[in-house]
């Protein structure tokens, strides 16, 4: 299969958006990776940083001839003049993070979707995400990045059908896989509910070492124990704290 090149732009011509990112770790580790461009290839070893960007905007900015999706490091995009928003996470290879965006000018009923991203030559990206829209709003969601010998390849959101909201009235299953809360109950629509958005992350496949990369079926685990309410309001206390700084 041929492998596009694809042309990449600085990514400082977008707005950038606050982030927060809270990492699950068992022990401190080095690390020797020294890309720190999601535009940029490299390869990484367990516990070594990645970086990845998240690109908020309307489905459409995604493709080209509307069937092709491109990386959004790829100038063909023109998602400069678009009004997308990027952000950037840096989190240590299979060790669980929670990442959150926390900024005054983040609006994502006005964006509609996100695309995951990293790498140039084989500009992985993630299919588009719903996020919100003038009615809906989903603010939980799981990415996995799987690699190869060390080397991204592909990233993914992971949905549990809606398991998570069955039964409760406050939210609503959009499309069989993602629990929604309505728009106008978010806080930033004069609602009560805080609507920051979550990305637990996880890894999966082997690094450049060929150790097996298992963060995947530790937040799989983390489900079903209640580890996770308590992951869970790790990120709502950092999220709370962080909004103080500014």
């Amino acid at each position: 299969m041929a492998v596009l090149r694809t042309p990449t732009t600085s990514l400082t011509t977008i707005t950038m958006i606050a982030v927060v990112m809270v990492i699950v770790s068992v022990g401190a580790a080095s690390d020797n990776n020294g890309v720190f461009s999601p535009c940029l290839d490299t390869t990484v070893a367990r516990s070594d940083g990645f970086t990845l960007g998240i690109a908020f905007s309307l489905r459409t900015s995604f493709f080209i001839n509307t069937t092709l999706q491109l990386s959004p490091c790829d100038t063909r995009l023109r998602l400069s003049s678009s009004n997308s928003q990027i952000a950037l996470f840096r989190p240590k290879v299979d060790e669980i993070s929670l990442l959150t965006v926390n900024s005054s000018s983040f609006n994502p009923d006005t964006l509609g979707f996100m695309v995951a991203f990293a790498g140039r030559k084989y500009a992985a990206r993630s299919p588009p995400a719903f996020v919100a829209n003038g009615t809906f709003t989903v603010t939980s969601f799981t990415l996995v990045l799987e690699f190869q010998k060390g080397r991204l390849q592909n990233l993914y959101w992971k949905r549990d059908g809606c398991n998570g909201c069955s039964g409760n009235t406050n939210f609503v299953c959009l499309n069989n896989q993602d629990c929604a809360i309505k728009t106008n109950n978010c806080k930033n629509h004069g609602g009560t509910v805080d609507c920051s958005l979550g990305i637990q992350l996880a890894f999966s496949g082997t690094d450049k070492h060929l150790s097996a990369l298992n963060s995947w079926y530790e937040v799989a685990n983390l489900r079903q124990y209640s580890l996770y309410g308590v992951y869970s309001n790790l990120k709502d206390s950092l999220t709370s704290q962080y909004s103080n700084f500014f």
